[in-house]
């Protein structure tokens, strides 16, 4: 009898894990952390593709990628940056800051939309297959039937 592969929650769970923490080295690999004076003067060289200006910092791309970086954040200093980034051709757009629900919502609710859809399907499998659902681990489908006397003998059956 060939052992079943199981599937547990916790190998779910190391790679989404796994996944997050590739993704998030990924992206601070190509975000460089700027001050606030160094954006200013690449506004003023022209090196700024593309600007998002939140309440207390700004977001980014360069032009050519600055330091073989291509997105850059800082921190918001002034309140007259519309003005600047419209004499030098940025396009720019205002931000809204997340919240931590949001944040968190983010990320909790695709997780549960994929568990869900993934426990229909396996309930829908289970039934077809005859498994049945999670609580009906080691209970027999079958049905016994057996009549109380069958009117064979030993001895039709031995040939004696």
């Amino acid at each position: 009898m060939d052992k079943k592969t199981q599937y547990h929650l916790w190998y779910v769970l190391a790679a989404m894990a796994g996944l997050l923490l590739f993704q998030a080295l990924w992206t601070a690999r190509n975000i460089e952390q700027i001050p606030y004076s160094r954006f200013q003067q690449l506004v003023k060289e022209g090196k700024i593709a593309e600007a998002v200006v939140y309440d207390s910092r700004i977001e980014g791309t360069f032009k050519d990628g600055v330091d073989k970086k291509r997105y850059f954040v800082t921190q918001r200093v002034t309140g007259d940056i519309a003005g600047e980034l419209d004499k030098r051709g940025v396009k720019y757009r205002g931000g809204v800051e997340n919240t931590f629900l949001a944040q968190v919502l983010s990320w909790v609710l695709p997780i549960a939309i994929f568990f869900v859809v993934w426990a229909f399907f396996f309930r829908r499998f289970a039934e077809r297959q005859g498994i049945g659902g999670l609580m009906s681990v080691g209970k027999s489908r079958a049905k016994v039937y057996v009549e109380k006397e069958t009117g064979v003998t030993f001895a039709d059956v031995a040939g004696v």
